[in-house]
């Protein structure tokens, strides 16, 4: 611990008994009833390559705290600030509950330290802005321009601290006629696109399962702090990074926007299947359901040769991919209504080997049962 962090720490500690108060320290690994251990940490006498470097964490809910978990994963010694009384919004999210802390909450902090200031207070903004002089990352993710108002925004803090990387994560970025606006997973995935590319195909837009805008936001700006470290090992400077949600999950529609920018071709919605690839998608089978992705002919050939139903392959409808992407609905009722005379493991069995690549569709219970997850873990 270097000797400004050290005098600063005996600061923030007498700070506590005279209203500051702890919310959460190193994380520990939980057990919860019926469940294992999990530990991030596979190697835990190695040197982990952030180590020494230091994260001043004042994000909360999901797209920050999850980039900020990935620093702390990676050696990174990550400091939460949180409100005082209530903390981060997600520690009432719930149930489930271990103890009294939301699983929510524990599921994107993991590996942080925490303090509660009132930013609010001058001596709350007095000791962030002491904390970012001797940290190395600093992460926010309030409205743009609200820690400008407490003189904790990049301007003020790059003064104090010219090495200092900020990291700042919004909903929209912070210029344009959205900047001023709150951003939630949700609508952003809503405003994007995203949730108009998924559902099934004759029905409603549907909210993907995990929060993927806000993970891939986190995703981000996690790379772009990465890469800022590399930079100032150059440069001896810090930087201001502009992370949103919605530029993220823009970026994340791939061939879908390229589609459409190159093209002109609106999305639709396709359930588990592919605009362009078939068959590239889930089938239902005799007691589950099971995803078949044959992105190319070969694997089309060994597709129809694991279902015994070689006759397929010399159907000229259905001897190239674009062929098959055409004549799709014949061609999916005959693979469809083959799959569902076994059953899952005897699909998989069948397939093994083949080198068309398969998998069921898991539950949550199966996934953590999944030989490959236990192997890795």
């Amino acid at each position: 611990m270097s000797g400004s962090f050290r005098a600063l720490h005996s600061d923030v500690r007498a700070r506590y008994r005279s209203g500051f108060g702890t919310l959460l320290q190193r994380s520990q690994a939980l057990r919860c009833p019926g469940s294992r251990q999990w530990n991030s940490d596979t190697n835990a006498g190695a040197a982990r390559p952030l180590e020494g470097v230091r994260v001043l964490d004042l994000t909360r809910v999901l797209a920050g705290p999850f980039a900020t978990m990935i620093l702390g994963d990676l050696g990174a010694e990550v400091i939460k600030v949180e409100r005082p009384g209530g903390g981060d919004d997600t520690r009432t999210w719930g149930p489930p509950f271990v103890a009294s802390e939301s699983v929510y909450f524990l599921s994107v902090n993991r590996n942080k330290k925490s303090i509660a200031v009132d930013l609010k207070q001058p001596r709350g903004a007095e000791l962030v802005q002491q904390l970012a002089g001797v940290c190395d990352v600093l992460v926010e993710n309030f409205l743009p321009g609200k820690l400008g108002q407490m003189s904790l925004g990049y301007a003020e803090l790059s003064r104090l601290n010219p090495r200092l990387i900020y990291c700042s994560v919004s909903g929209y970025g912070q210029t344009g006629p959205r900047a001023q606006t709150p951003g939630y997973d949700s609508i952003a995935s809503a405003v994007s696109g995203m949730m108009h590319v998924t559902g099934p195909e004759d029905g409603e837009p549907v909210r993907p399962g995990v929060a993927m805008t806000d993970l891939a936001t986190g995703l981000y700006a996690h790379g772009a702090i990465m890469a800022a470290l590399l930079q100032r090992h150059k440069t001896g400077r810090g930087v201001h990074i502009d992370c949103n949600l919605l530029s993220s999950q823009v970026s994340c529609l791939s061939h879908i926007a390229a589609n459409y920018l190159n093209a002109g071709k609106e999305a639709k919605r396709w359930g588990t299947a592919h605009e362009s690839i078939v068959p590239y998608q889930g089938f239902r089978t005799r007691d589950g359901h099971l995803v078949v992705a044959a992105g190319n002919d070969k694997q089309f050939v060994r597709v129809c040769k694991v279902l015994d139903l070689q006759d397929l392959t010399e159907d000229p409808n259905y001897r190239t991919n674009q062929l098959r992407v055409q004549n799709r609905k014949r061609l999916l009722q005959i693979l469809s209504q083959r799959f569902l005379q076994e059953n899952t493991a005897d699909w998989l069995r069948r397939f093994q080997g083949s080198g068309v690549p398969v998998g069921p569709i898991n539950s949550i219970q199966d996934v953590f049962s999944e030989p490959q997850i236990l192997e890795g873990a």
